[in-house]
């Protein structure tokens, strides 16, 4: 008998759930695009959204998701044949490297696979072999939403400043802006990218580029950036069309100025980043116990490794796919697919799924989720542990 009549938990890495102000705040009529109220909206989210990075550089705004950012970047900091180091830990490590590639960017990837962030010491390495500088920019995800790796980016920066390597250090913060630490001016990020849909808990539409006095520099000699990508007119609009080259995303702008108001002047940007870790940790603490007596296990090992936005997890096929229907179908509750973990016509792509602990997301959420995956492997009859909604209550309950 289904039971999924009612409000569904879309419990995704992304688009992650939308606050219901958000949405009152999305739901009015078009907006004069060219002055008025707008224009003040606007200019109010550029310090809120350097609050957010911890940054004092600049942010250009865009139309776009998350691959808009990555081609934003790129062609601003870049040239055509620039080479560019990617340091991949996952799909969206390559992808990056695939679109500079597509760009006419020579790229080379650092692939350290699906299960463990960057090495440093491969990276000093590298670096070292590179005495005549031809490595441009050095690329890497924050969080791999598909693997739920997490890089030290604060670590990377030190061996190139250790190596007295001039690349420029770009850096992508999709999956975990407003989820995981990340201070981009005190860990060293020349260029960071993120977008709306995750721990800004706006609907997909909107992308970011920050960028410092290094970052700004490059663009000088870029030839990449047409009209539309140039985050100069962006960050430093003249007019007020230039923020967006045209007409503003109106609705996204009155929801993004209001989860703005919900992370940094309500919460606050530090108790976001803590209140995620301790949903990410009884998150853990279930699959933990899960795992001691069944097939279940974490794809990153070490939990100082992983994302507190997403968690990867590695149950064998076809039981993740049998457990992701299940929780749909009967429950109400959608899981991630394990993307970049396997071809989708490969059958290992069923032995995977993924948990969003994301953005508008709280205790009784979360242990909800986890119960309705308890309740999923019961009905299917896939062996695990006992006792691992009380090792995720204690965890909430701070023991």
């Amino acid at each position: 008998m289904p039971l999924s009549h009612g409000r569904p938990y879309l419990a995704i890495p992304g688009p992650s759930v939308i606050p219901d102000r958000v949405l009152q705040a999305m739901h009015r009529p078009a907006p004069a695009i060219h002055g008025g109220a707008l224009v003040d909206l606007v200019d109010s989210l550029v310090p809120d959204l350097k609050a957010v990075a911890r940054t004092q550089g600049k942010v250009a705004m865009y139309i776009a998701n998350g691959h808009g950012a990555w081609e934003a970047a790129i062609a601003n900091a870049c040239a055509r044949g620039d080479k560019v180091l990617a340091l991949a830990t996952g799909r969206f490590g390559h992808g990056w490297a695939e679109t500079a590639r597509q760009m006419g960017v020579d790229v080379e990837v650092m692939d350290f696979g699906r299960q463990a962030p960057v090495d440093p010491d491969r990276l000093a390495d590298r670096l070292a072999q590179d005495r005549t500088h031809q490595i441009r920019a050095v690329v890497v995800c924050h969080v791999d939403t598909a693997t739920s790796v997490r890089n030290d980016i604060a670590g990377l920066r030190a061996v190139l400043d250790a190596s007295g390597h001039p690349a420029l250090f770009m850096v992508d913060c999709i999956a975990s802006l407003a989820c995981d630490r990340f201070e981009m001016d005190a860990w060293g990020a020349d260029v960071m990218v993120a977008a709306c849909q995750k721990g800004l808990m706006v609907p997909p539409g909107m992308a970011f580029v920050y960028f410092n006095e290094r970052g700004e520099a490059a663009r000088a000699r870029s030839d990449m950036a047409t009209q539309y990508w140039d985050w100069r007119l962006r960050a430093d609009p003249e007019e007020f069309y230039q923020y967006f080259c045209g007409t503003a995303p109106t609705h996204h702008l009155y929801g993004l100025r209001t989860a703005l108001d919900m992370l940094v002047h309500e919460e606050g940007i530090e108790a976001a980043w803590a209140r995620h870790e301790r949903l990410a940790r009884a998150v853990w603490a279930a699959l933990a116990v899960w795992g001691m007596d069944g097939p279940m296990q974490h794809n990153i090992a070490d939990p100082a490794c992983r994302s507190h936005a997403v968690s990867a997890i590695r149950i064998g096929a076809p039981h993740g796919t049998a457990l992701r229907d299940w929780l749909s179908e009967v429950a109400g509750v959608t899981l991630g697919v394990g993307l970049g973990m396997a071809a989708p016509g490969d059958p290992a792509w069923h032995g995977f799924f993924r948990i969003g602990h994301m953005g508008h997301v709280n205790a009784h959420m979360i242990l909800g989720a986890l119960g309705t995956i308890e309740a999923g492997l019961i009905a299917l009859d896939l062996p695990h542990g006992k006792g691992a909604l009380e090792a995720a209550a204690a965890v909430v309950a701070g023991h």
